[in-house]
């Protein structure tokens, strides 16, 4: 196996090691176990365990990133609808998994973000590029009159990331995917709604 492909392997495996269990409770030999790596070969590919956090983080953000604009670049579609598409996607997502795993940025910001100044400030550029795409398409649809003339988009965007992160972790807490349905349903029922 090559250097590069073993070190997405075990970015791989820790991002789901550690969907499950955490950072901090997660440990290198666990993954190189998971993963079928000797151990003591995890420094070759990683200068420390927060190198090896910060590469899952940034593999994992690419990946969410490419799913948010799979579903908010669909431009065949009025704005709003890609949006509610989005959500009931990870909706039906998370219920396959049985509401144990959520958005492993969400879940890692609130392990990390009072720990560590280095996650915090990765994290948060991330949800600030989502809010962002999620604002660019709310624009679109206040353009398109989808929203109020005066809607602020930047706004309804920090809105929807909050709630919806705030909605998964509620679906994980109790193992029910009814806090997702209830954001979806009100956001699209009473605030998301054409003038």
């Amino acid at each position: 196996m090559t250097r590069i492909k073993t070190r997405a392997q075990l970015i791989q495996v820790g991002s789901e090691v550690i969907g499950l269990h955490g950072f901090n409770t997660t440990g290198i030999n666990s993954v190189l176990q998971v993963a079928g790596i000797p151990k003591g070969s995890f420094y070759y590919y990683f200068a420390s365990k927060e190198d090896f956090g910060l590469a899952v983080i940034d593999a994992t953000a690419i990946d969410y990133s490419e799913q948010i604009e799979s579903f908010l670049g669909d431009h065949s579609l009025s704005p709003l609808s890609p949006i509610q598409t989005y959500m009931q996607s990870g909706l039906e997502r998370i219920e396959q998994g049985a509401c144990k795993q959520g958005c492993l940025i969400g879940t890692l910001g609130q392990e990390l973000s009072a720990h560590n100044e280095t996650f915090r400030s990765r994290l948060d550029d991330i949800f600030e590029g989502w809010k962002q795409r999620f604002s660019r398409c709310l624009e679109e649809a206040r353009q398109l009159g989808e929203l109020p003339a005066d809607s602020d988009c930047d706004e309804l965007a920090e809105f929807l990331l909050a709630g919806w992160q705030g909605a998964i972790l509620r679906a994980k807490m109790n193992r029910s995917t009814a806090p997702l349905k209830a954001f979806i349903n009100t956001v699209f029922g009473r605030f998301l709604k054409a003038a």
